[in-house]
């Protein structure tokens, strides 16, 4: 089990990302949450196996089809035990 941190920048506001991401993420089995940030890129942390989190930060690369994601960086962070996936606000 890992936890990743994931910033997603390019036109990913209003544009359903944050909930694709989360039907995505739960889809896969991943815990975490999703949330915009003020400076108009998309923050996430998600928790699971590394080859999922794979999987899943490969999708952040494209996002929904309104999605023009420039650039997502990753890092890995410690883990927090949440097994659910949900949107923050």
């Amino acid at each position: 089990m890992e936890r990743w941190r994931l910033i997603v920048s390019g036109r990913v506001q209003g544009v359903g990302y944050r909930q694709a991401c989360c039907q995505r993420a739960q889809a896969l089995g991943l815990g975490g949450w999703v949330r915009n940030r003020p400076d108009g890129w998309v923050e996430l942390e998600a928790e699971g196996c590394s080859q999922v989190l794979e999987q899943l930060r490969i999708w952040c690369e494209s996002g929904p089809a309104a999605a023009q994601v420039s650039s997502v960086n990753a890092s890995v962070i410690p883990l927090a035990g949440q097994d659910w996936f949900e949107v923050r606000h």
